[in-house]
């Protein structure tokens, strides 16, 4: 939100210099983002002044160029070549002097330098409209009054206004700051106690002055009446409005047209201006309908009828639901409210009467309406957050008087004000106790009960113990004792809390399993294999269940926002592979392709109980094993490396045991395999699928796991940690070539082989795969290598034949493998 320091200035003089107010609005909880300089016109016409041409003759070596000797003041002359026809001695005219730069309608500033024009010497320029910014004119140059004194700055002459625009980051919980009003009242508190203002009394905030509409309402004679009507009033919670006659409908004056410019509006006319004035000065929206153009002279409130059909503003055709709030007159629709005005009721260049609206809408309806018809504006922003109710007739009149000076235009009614569900303040009670436990440190209570005035705070009953208090209705965010304390502790002053010379904390015993630190071994884990972390947010496109059928990544029905900010954050994730290829792409299209991640996030599903939560530990491999080096192969990475990271989790958690291994035809995968304990599947990974792939826009391969890290958690909790000494007796290798079927994977065949072996077999190996010629059709060749070990004697040859007999045995009977000479 971008704030006019000149009207904030207006609205509260004691404001410091912009950069200590954006210090101290930034201390206080009102982020400045940024301040950017304003001038009514570009360049701020810097360094021209005002000059009186002495002397004109003709350019000895140009016939269309003249030589001028002007004088700009405290006895100064300049000699300046000037090709306008229209230059004569005795006028007051612009003169640029060296080292101005001109800002021109059309084409590229340029900077005036000293120099020859055709051999003759020329100190300046003298300049028309188009060269200073000011108009299209370029005839001539610019002859100023004729009063205008020698070496005044022409800034001046022309009232040329400067200004600083703070750009303010908002948390959607301040409403409250939604306007210049708004922003002055939390700096002059924030300025009673720290920064420039503390421990001093300020004066307050400068308010409307609305006592003239009071005595011109006290004496009109109506002339025109519109009736209101609220046929919803669980949507529109207030409804005020007021008929003026005798408009004319023209440009806004400058002070008001620079107002708006400062802040990034574009003026339109006097009476729209005054109603987006007012909106940014005391942060309520307003509508401003051609009264004439009301049916029947009656505004009804109303929700629409399904489908019904309305023009807005942009000529755009918009169907209407049932749950969508309009004002209407008698027949039609004129305007959705809280939104966006209609294509035939708003102010044009012919109206004359003007029907000014003031009103407080539900925020769930603005909010759902605006988002279903994709129309985001200044007033739905401050709607569907919420309004102060108490302002509803003070905007109304201000932005009555202002259009009655600007238009010319008369009180025609009194004000209609329709008030169904009243809003009431916030009842609060503030434990001091708990309040100097929560901030950290103790407050005098007359610092604390000062702040709570000073913000506007009711105090109803005062206690040793604490305060009864009644929350400003334009506080709708403040509803509980830690929200008053955070508003005590802003306005004091984080700074102003030390920092203890003691830590008290006291020790309790972490539960078992223990997940921070099973949390803390994973990512040290895939850390030292090359893994980096990433965090994606939980909110991701609607696109991804659109065009996938998530079920296949387990995942049930997704849940999905009623009312999302946007199609891309429109539900919950119920998967972190997409978002996470998201990053991949991204880190891709900035040359970084080899890239192996790691993710712990949470996925979420909606079943017949409710939403539920999933822990996940997600990992994606991609690009080259090794960083490019001359010493270094380009080999890719592959499922090798996604398995070896997947390995090396299970054994750091101690949950590699008895896990089984199955190859898994799915679709989102080319190749796949699952980790299962029992019926319960613990890890999935493989090769994404081309179609994947090509969806995130990513031009090579990619393989991906996702762990369910509860699963995981379980299984560690179960592994105890037992110490065995160093083996006293030597270990032995044997080593058997099979030919098995394509099908069979080296996981089954480890399993057949520590079936068959249970006591001396330790480790199980493959250390060569081929498939080829020279082999029966669909067959391949496997080497394994068998490591084993009695740890109560030395192997005999008898034992060690014997255990190597019954595991080929199992394998051969189990896998139809036959062993290879």
């Amino acid at each position: 939100m971008r704030i006019s320091y000149n009207w904030l200035k207006e609205l509260f003089p004691a404001a410091p210099a912009p950069e200590e107010t954006a210090a101290i609005l930034t201390q206080s909880g009102l982020e400045v983002e940024g301040i950017e300089p304003y001038e009514s016109i570009t360049g701020g016409l810097s360094g021209l002044v005002v000059g009186h041409v002495v002397d004109v003759w003709k350019h000895p070596d140009a016939d269309r160029l003249r030589l001028t000797r002007v004088d700009v003041g405290n006895g100064a002359t300049l000699q300046i070549v000037c090709g306008a026809p229209n230059v004569a001695t005795g006028q007051k005219v612009v003169v640029a002097t060296e080292g101005a730069t001109l800002h021109p309608l059309e084409g590229e500033p340029f900077t005036i330098r000293k120099g020859k024009i055709r051999g003759e010497v020329s100190e300046g320029m003298l300049c028309a409209e188009d060269e200073i910014g000011l108009g299209k004119g370029h005839a001539g140059i610019m002859v100023l009054d004729p009063d205008a004194v020698p070496g005044a700055a022409v800034r001046d002459l022309l009232g040329v206004t400067s200004d600083s625009a703070i750009e303010i980051g908002l948390t959607p919980n301040r409403t409250d700051a939604m306007s210049h009003y708004g922003v002055a009242r939390d700096l002059r508190a924030a300025m009673q106690h720290f920064g420039a203002g503390t421990a001093s009394t300020l004066p307050g905030v400068n308010q409307p002055k609305l006592a003239k509409f009071d005595e011109l309402a006290a004496s009109i004679h109506p002339s025109k009446k519109i009736d209101i009507e609220i046929a919803n009033p669980e949507a529109c919670h207030r409804y005020a409005g007021v008929v003026l006659t005798g408009a004319t409908v023209q440009a806004s004056p400058a002070w008001l047209q620079n107002r708006l410019k400062a802040i990034g509006l574009t003026p339109i006319n006097n009476l729209v201006d005054v109603t987006n004035y007012v909106m940014h000065e005391l942060g309520h929206p307003l509508h401003a309908f051609d009264a004439d153009q009301i049916g029947g002279d009656k505004v009804v409130v109303r929700c629409a009828h399904t489908n019904e059909a309305f023009t807005t503003l942009d000529d755009q055709q918009r169907a209407l639901q049932s749950d969508d709030l309009v004002i209407c007159d008698a027949t039609k629709p004129m305007c959705i409210a809280g939104v966006f005005g209609g294509k035939t009721s708003g102010i044009s260049e012919t109206t004359t009467s003007v029907f000014i609206e003031s009103a407080v809408f539900d925020p769930v309806f603005v909010r759902r309406t605006a988002r279903r018809h994709q129309l985001n504006t200044d007033a739905s922003y401050r709607f569907e957050r919420g309004v102060d109710a108490d302002m509803t007739l003070v905007a109304l009149k201000r932005a009555a008087l202002l259009m009655i000076e600007l238009s010319g235009a008369r009180l025609a009614s009194g004000i209609t004000d329709l008030y169904p569900t009243v809003h009431i303040r916030a009842a609060i009670k503030l434990n001091l106790d708990r309040m100097n436990k929560l901030i950290g440190k103790v407050l005098p209570v007359e610092r604390v009960e000062k702040i709570l005035i000073d913000l506007d705070f009711e105090i109803v009953s005062k206690t040793d113990a604490g305060f009864d208090l009644l929350a400003p209705l334009y506080r709708r965010d403040v509803t509980r004792e830690a929200d008053v304390v955070e508003e005590v502790l802003r306005i004091y002053g984080y700074d102003n809390v030390e920092i203890p010379s003691r830590v008290h904390a006291s020790v309790s015993g972490r539960p078992q399993p223990d997940t921070e630190s099973l949390h803390r071994r994973t990512a040290d884990v895939l850390v030292a294999r090359g893994f980096n972390e990433i965090m994606n947010n939980s909110l991701t496109r609607l696109a991804y269940s659109d065009r996938y059928d998530l079920a296949e990544l387990s995942a049930p029905s997704a849940v999905k926002l009623l009312n999302p900010l946007s199609s891309d954050l429109g539900q919950l994730r119920q998967s972190l592979l997409f978002q996470g290829l998201e990053t991949v792409s991204r880190n891709i299209n900035f040359k970084n392709a080899d890239q192996r991640l790691f993710e712990f996030g949470y996925t979420y599903h909606r079943t017949e109980n409710g939403t539920v939560e999933r822990p996940v530990v997600a990992l994606w491999v991609t690009g080259r094993q090794l960083p490019e080096n001359w010493n270094n192969s380009n080999a890719r990475s592959g499922f090798a490396e996604l398995r070896a990271g997947i390995r090396a989790v299970l054994e750091a958690l101690g949950a590699n045991k008895n896990l089984v291994q199955e190859a898994l035809s799915h679709a989102f995968f080319t190749d796949a395999i699952v980790y299962r304990k029992g019926q319960k599947e613990i890890v999935r990974a493989g090769l994404l699928s081309q179609r994947v792939l090509d969806d995130a826009d990513i031009r090579q391969s990619v393989c991906y796991a996702e762990i369910d890290w509860s699963a995981l958690v379980k299984l560690a909790a179960k592994n105890s940690v037992v110490y065995e000494p160093l083996p006293k007796f030597p270990a032995v290798r044997r080593d058997l070539s099979l030919l098995v079927d394509r099908s069979v994977t080296f996981a089954q065949l480890e399993a057949s082989a520590r079936n068959a072996e249970r006591k001396l077999l330790r480790e199980v190996g493959l250390f060569d795969v081929y498939e080829g010629k020279n082999l029966p059709e669909n067959r391949k060749s496997y080497a394994l290598s068998f490591i084993l070990r009695d740890d109560q004697a030395t192997l005999t040859d008898t034992k060690i034949d014997g255990a190597m007999e019954r595991i080929l045995n199992a394998i051969v009977t189990d896998h139809r493998a036959e062993l290879r000479s």
